[in-house]
Parts: C-alpha cells; structure tokens; sequence
C-alpha cells in the first residue's frame, strides 16, 4: 500500500505546517507531489496525473483551509483530472489533511465557524463515493504554531500512521505499526538496539494482553 499525497499551497517554503509534514514523509515510502511546483504555469499534465493516481492506492489531498475550501491549484486539478479518473480511482483511498489557524474545536455548532469540518468536507466526500473509493476520517492540524514540542511529536507520529496504516487505525494496529518502525531502523548503534529489542517486547507484549482482554470482552457479550 502506497500513498500519494497530493499537496497545494502557493507559499508552501513558507508554511511551517507543510514543512514539517514534508520532513515527516522522509522515512516513508510515499510520493510527494506538489501541484503549485509541478505546475508553475497551472497546465496539469492529464496522463502525468493519471499514471499517478494509477501507481498509488491511497490518495491524499493536502492543503491549508481556504475560506472552507482547497486552493485554487486543488481545484483547477480536480476540474482537469478526475472527469477521466474513473477506472484509475475505483476501490481505493481518499483521505483528506487540512491546515488550519483556528482551534478544531470552533468547527461545531455554537462555535465560531458553526459547521463542522466533516460538513464543510462533504465535496470530497462525495468525490470519493462517486468514484467508489474509501472516504478517510479527516487529519486535521490545528493551529501548529500554538502546539508544544511534545504536542507535535505526537502529531508526527499520528501523521504517518494516516499516510501508511493499512486497515482500520485499531490500536493492536497502531502496535504494530511502531514494531515494524523501529524494526525497520537499521541505522542505530549496538547499546540502542538492545534498547530498540526491549521496546518491541514491551509493546508485543501490551498487544497479546489487549487482544486477550479484547476476546474477554466478546465472550462476557456472546
């Protein structure tokens, strides 16, 4: 499972949000495609796109909250391409990671912009039904600046997982996920791989008792 991220943003250099989201996916194997850099003059390449779209099972629109919609880039890409997308999009992934400046918890009724970012979605969710794909809970970052340190490791960490976990984001899953992580980091020296090995112990052994737990809780049910 591949993913295809799918990103507009006109100053994206200067965009704190969108570099650390670039720097995140350095590890992953994940293709980057920046629409307003491929693209300087707005002519999308319809057959680049589709060969695109064609290679990747799970497809991410990426973008900062404009006056509740995508950039212009997103859209005139939308308008080129997805008339002739049919066959290439059927089955697979649309997920959407929004930018934004304002807290996620004003996107509710009785907040300052009354709607829920799920409501002001709807187009894409749409797209992603007309095209027989799989609509993906929406990765929102909320105001980055405002985050601490430790709020963005965290948030690192859940951005990756939505551009790479394969099945339903359980938590036996996410497990797994951190196991095949740090198993796949060959790079470190000899006292952090005892470390490394200890860590995989520990989070295999939280995953049998959570499915144990899990099954018990199946059969108290039954």
């Amino acid at each position: 499972m591949k993913s295809l991220i799918i990103v507009s943003h006109p100053s994206i250099e200067t965009s704190l949000n969108q570099q650390f989201f670039k720097e995140a996916t350095k590890s992953l194997d994940v293709t980057w495609h920046h629409l307003e850099k491929c693209y300087p003059d707005g002519e999308i390449e319809l057959e680049k796109e589709l060969a695109l779209l064609n290679s990747h099972d799970r497809i991410i629109f990426q973008f900062p909250f404009y006056w509740y919609s995508a950039p212009a880039y997103l859209k005139v890409w939308q308008d080129t391409v997805l008339e002739h997308a049919t066959k290439v999009l059927k089955q697979k992934e649309l997920g959407i990671v929004l930018t934004t400046g304002v807290s996620e918890k004003e996107y509710q009724a009785g907040g300052k912009e009354e709607y829920t970012i799920s409501e002001f979605l709807r187009p894409f969710q749409r797209i992603a039904h007309k095209f027989e794909m799989t609509f993906l809970p929406p990765f929102v970052m909320a105001q980055f600046m405002y985050q601490t340190e430790e709020k963005k490791w965290e948030r690192l960490i859940a951005y990756q997982q939505y551009l790479t976990l394969e099945g339903q984001a359980t938590l036996a899953n996410r497990i797994d996920w951190f196991i095949k992580q740090l198993r796949d980091n060959s790079s470190l020296r000899e006292k952090d791989q005892v470390k490394q090995e200890h860590i995989i112990e520990y989070l295999s052994s939280k995953k049998e008792e959570l499915e144990d737990l899990i099954f018990t809780l199946r059969e108290l049910k039954g």
